[in-house]
């Protein structure tokens, strides 16, 4: 069996093959294995998380144990508090995995806001731990009975189904009275890259609850500890994998699947093959002959946004200091949108392929704090992102990312002052420095847009959504197919068994 791809799907999914007893070899395209959650030194001495700076789905399955990852080397630290929102004018707002820290923290600085939070959460927890055992596949009471619950505390059908059609815009200002919470809790939702006025994002702002129920995990040695893991664990199942081995070629006889050609022009025939792809890519590039009829129609119709991120890796000599700043400010995301409002235009300003103004929506993580593996001593690292850059610039990002770059450095020195003066070196990484070497198509991490109609059993599309293609020993996974993007693993673990069932 071939694997295409060895992001950290491509690798869950040949764990699970070999460990079956399978013969598998995955192929990825660049140098090393990982994907999006490959860890680089792109600065000397420091090391960053290319794209994914912090896992949490994966830490709600039990694909870790299953594989006994723990056992090859993997291990995490909890980012808590998870989130800290640090507004321009000195308010600092702490969530916590305990609810009712992060409502004592709301309520330093407004009494009614906090009182909001927690009755929103307890609204929100049981629709989150329902999704929760639908992405793990798992069914059974537990999962009925969240629902049930669900159903209560949200208005009955009517009720939960306008709350899940609605914007997560809408819901915050529905559920809150001010940008306290629903400017913070609006960054973590963008990370789905979808805007606050985006019909059915209101699940993004729900997701708040999963992070009080799971946290927020980073890997030590950063996002690479896990694909180095799953890697070990390959390689004592009996599996392998190769590095700079490109496929240009999905080769089908008839209606099942053949084999492998690389762009080397080295061909490799297999009787069972597991994209781990961009299903679009995979399908409609790399199989030959290509998907056609409906499915393929429908596949060309899925959607994605020009919106994705833009990340800018800073070495520095000390952390952001922020005034009034607490010990374990900087374990997990820190936030410096100011407003639903400015997130929104963001966006907005992406659609039309343009940059968003300032402040620019901005959020960092400072994994260097948690992890000294990361940078020499008394360095640090930190990633910014911006949530809402646009893929296709008017004018280009040749001439204009470090003009970006500094305006989201300026976006953070207004918050912490000296900043800008702690920097030692920097590395600007615009989406389409990331579309050509990830070669994610349109820089879109997640291959397509999480939205109601592309998620779970409609993602990418209702008939791909089950993994399975019309080419017999083809089956699909990654970030772009059920049931959703991320650092989960899940969509290759459930290729795997499509895969294996499908072989008897």
């Amino acid at each position: 069996m071939l694997v295409v791809g060895g992001g950290h799907n491509g690798l869950v999914a040949a764990c699970y093959l070999a460990r079956a007893g399978a013969d598998v070899t995955v192929l990825e395209q660049a140098d090393r294995l990982g994907g999006g959650s490959r860890t680089e030194e792109v600065v000397p001495g420091h090391r960053f998380d290319l794209h994914s700076a912090a896992h949490n789905i994966i830490n709600a399955t039990d694909i870790a144990a299953e594989l006994r990852l723990a056992d090859a080397g993997l291990e995490y630290l909890e980012m808590d508090p998870f989130s800290v929102a640090v507004f321009r004018n000195g308010t600092v707002v702490r969530f916590h995995r305990d609810v009712e820290r992060t409502v004592a923290s709301i309520a330093e600085v407004d009494a009614d806001e906090a009182r909001r939070y927690a009755a929103w959460i307890r609204g929100a927890t049981p629709v989150v731990t329902a999704m929760r055992s639908g992405i793990d596949g798992r069914r059974g009471p537990g999962r009925l009975a969240a629902a049930a619950v669900a159903l209560a505390r949200n208005g009955g059908p009517m009720g939960l189904a306008g709350l899940l059609l609605s914007p997560y815009g809408k819901l915050l200002a529905q559920r809150f009275g001010s940008d306290l919470v629903r400017a913070p809790v609006s960054a973590f939702a963008a990370h789905a890259s979808a805007a606050p006025d985006a019909p059915g994002s209101a699940v993004f702002a729900l997701w708040q609850a999963f992070y009080h129920q799971v946290g927020q995990w980073h890997a030590v040695g950063g996002a690479q500890g896990l694909a180095d893991a799953l890697a070990r664990r390959l390689t004592s199942l009996g599996g392998r994998w190769r590095t700079g081995a490109a496929v240009r070629r999905i080769h089908r006889r008839g209606a099942r699947v053949s084999g492998i050609e690389l762009e080397s022009g080295e061909r490799l025939g297999a009787d069972a093959v597991l994209s781990a792809v961009d299903p679009g890519v995979a399908l409609l590039e790399l199989l030959d002959p290509p998907l056609d009829g409906p499915d393929a129609a429908a596949l060309r119709a899925v959607t994605r946004s020009n919106a994705v991120q833009m990340v800018v890796h800073v070495a520095t000599d000390a952390l952001p200091s922020y005034p009034g700043g607490r010990p374990g400010d900087w374990n997990g995301l820190q936030s410096y949108v100011d407003s639903v409002a400015g997130l929104a235009d963001g966006f907005a300003q992406a659609r039309a392929g343009r940059l968003p103004d300032d402040p620019v929506p901005t959020y960092a993580f400072t994994p260097s704090a948690l992890d000294p593996t990361l940078a020499p001593p008394g360095r640090h690292t930190v990633y910014l992102a911006c949530p809402s850059a646009p893929f296709r610039l008017r004018g280009g990002w040749a001439g204009q990312a470090a003009g970006f770059a500094d305006r989201m450095i300026a976006t953070v020195e207004a918050r912490a002052p000296g900043f800008t003066a702690s920097i030692t070196a920097r590395s600007v990484r615009t989406p389409e420095d990331m579309a050509d070497e990830l070669r994610w198509p349109g820089a879109h991490p997640m291959h397509a847009d999480i939205s109601l109609d592309q998620l779970g059993p409609f993602r990418p599309t209702r008939a791909l959504a089950r993994h399975r293609t019309p080419v017999a020993g083809l089956v699909v996974a990654g970030a772009g197919v059920a049931p959703v993007g991320g650092i989960a693993g899940v969509s290759g673990r459930t290729a795997a068994r499509v895969l294996l069932r499908s072989l008897g």
